[in-house]
């Protein structure tokens, strides 16, 4: 049945993604507008989060940023499937690297590096990183329940070099490469919600106290990586500018728990620049003190 979906499917991604930007902008609209106003897909949740992070602001405040935040995440959806047939050449002029130097430094450094980033503005077309980069790298991410789906998300990702591992696959991968002295890049998104039960550390996020991955910071210092961040904005429509931020070059010689820390205060600063783009759809705040 899985494949018989995925066969489906297949077709409909494969024509959108060929789609000329302007069209494909044009079919986001559409979708916007059944997602938000026909489906109403996860309103309740996005309009609850919004309403924990941004107490300051009105409901009428919130409710602009609430639309403009579907509207993103339509267009960030369409963008994935842009992925499979889109030019090096235009992934370039689209998701721009501002300070790449600062990167290609702590790659002299000889140490593997964890980059830590948000679920904000474009995370999926930060994959062009790999063109311009020596590293190996890894992207952890779950793994799909279709198969064949999460097949040809590897296969996209692989496209511009990317390796994916689950998270159960992490650390072997990591103890592996760094017993055989392999250097890598491995890419974490920890602005997401644990398991209760499995948080080690509660601290504010958006002002609310909550569980926090710590994951990145553990490994990073099991392992002797050095700490980067991925700030990623929104230019326009179809547009995005990242830029680095060091994190650590000597994470062992930082209090456990800091890095991460400084980590989300710089999500924070993200969000309350333009907090449209933030991915207001997951249960980030489901467990708060």
């Amino acid at each position: 049945m899985r494949f018989i979906i995925y066969l489906i499917v297949y077709p409909f991604l494969w024509s959108i993604s060929i789609l000329p930007f302007p069209i494909l902008y044009l079919l986001s609209d559409f979708i916007y507008f059944v997602l938000y106003y026909i489906i109403g897909y996860r309103k309740e949740i996005v309009r609850e989060n919004l309403a924990v992070a941004l107490p300051h602001l009105s409901d009428n405040e919130r409710l602009i940023i609430e639309k403009k935040s579907f509207r993103h995440l339509c267009d960030m959806f369409l963008e994935m499937i842009k992925s499979m047939n889109i030019s090096k050449k235009e992934m370039d002029k689209r998701f721009e690297f501002t300070n790449l130097d600062v990167y290609l430094e702590l790659e002299e450094k000889h140490k593997s590096i964890a980059l830590m980033m948000a679920h904000y503005a474009s995370y999926e077309w930060s994959m062009s990183l790999n063109d311009k980069i020596k590293f190996e790298s890894y992207a952890i991410y779950k793994r799909l329940n279709n198969p064949y789906f999460d097949k040809l998300v590897r296969k996209i990702r692989s496209k511009f070099k990317v390796n994916l591992i689950t998270t159960k696959e992490t650390i072997p991968y990591i103890i592996e490469n760094h017993k055989n002295k392999k250097l890598g890049l491995y890419g974490f998104a920890s602005d997401q919600s644990p398991k209760v039960d499995s948080a080690f550390h509660w601290n504010q996020f958006m002002g609310i106290n909550v569980p926090i991955h710590t994951g990145a910071e553990m490994l990073a210092k099991r392992y002797d990586m050095n700490m980067i961040f991925l700030k990623v904005k929104k230019v326009k429509r179809g547009y995005y500018k990242a830029s680095f931020v060091v994190l650590s070059e000597n994470t062992n010689g930082i209090p456990n728990y800091e890095i991460t820390d400084r980590f989300l205060k710089l999500v924070e600063e993200q969000i309350l620049e333009a907090p449209e783009y933030y991915l207001w759809t997951h249960k980030r705040w489901k467990h708060r003190r």
